[in-house]
């Protein structure tokens, strides 16, 4: 089975995140990248769970900046076979998705993953968007992906229960916790990694169809109020006057 799994970076949790241009940009400056999670933990250690099982080759894919490699690297790390980068910038979803697909389109992928959102924008489009260019059935939020020859089953959590969906290949899903587990890489993947292909793919000719207008910060967190366990007069009433929970 061939299998794509598309992999982009996030900010690490730690990372300090401030903006620039009139905050209509995000300042990459001193910003530490990580594989975002849901690609990594659901969607690649899934594929590879599947070609260990069924055998095959799984690819990974990312729309990004040579800066990018590293974190590509990583996700090679991890397992797989080899790896594309398109080198443009991935300016919004529906730009990221036709650059994906086009080298889906053209390669006959049996199984194209995506991690159900980044953990940067929380967008969960661009699996969709990939599976209508590719005119291919989507399954969302998948927590459980079974393969039997050419036939998908999935699980998916709904309101209260869990949905079972069957569909056949070739198609896109996107993966939620319970697909798979995290893997770490160990000194002989990262290694390997080091000299497995990455190909450089050219874009192509999209029009960008969103604009980012503003970024602004959270409020900040009101800080800690510290109640002595003995005055319970006062617990009650900052909970009722100020918190206004009860």
């Amino acid at each position: 089975m061939k299998i794509l799994v598309c992999i982009s970076k996030s900010p690490d949790t730690t990372s300090k995140i401030s903006f620039t241009d009139n905050s209509t940009k995000f300042d990459e400056n001193g910003v530490q990248y990580i594989v975002n999670p849901y690609d990594e933990w659901y969607a690649l250690v899934r594929a590879l769970e599947i070609k260990e099982a069924n055998g095959g080759n799984v690819t990974i894919i990312s729309v990004g900046s040579a800066g990018d490699e590293a974190v590509i690297r990583k996700a090679l790390a991890i397992g797989a076979d080899d790896a594309v980068r398109i080198d443009a910038d991935p300016t919004d979803a529906y730009y990221t998705a036709m650059q994906i697909a086009e080298y889906a389109k053209s390669n006959g992928f049996d199984l194209v993953l995506t991690g159900k959102e980044t953990i940067n924008y929380n967008g969960s489009q661009v699996g969709g968007m990939i599976a209508e260019a590719l005119d291919q059935p989507f399954v969302s939020v998948a927590s459980k992906l079974a393969v039997s020859g050419s036939t998908l089953t999935l699980e998916r959590e709904i309101n209260g229960g869990i949905e079972v969906v069957e569909v056949n290949t070739p198609a896109v899903v996107s993966c939620a916790k319970g697909m798979a587990e995290q893997r770490i890489p160990n000194m002989r993947g990262i290694m390997a990694a080091r000299t497995k292909p990455l190909q450089v793919v050219a874009p192509i000719a999209v029009d960008q169809m969103t604009t980012y207008v503003n970024y602004t910060m959270p409020n900040a967190k009101s800080a800690c109020k510290m109640i002595d366990p003995t005055n319970m007069d006062q617990l009650v009433e900052l909970l009722h006057n100020e918190a206004k929970v009860i």
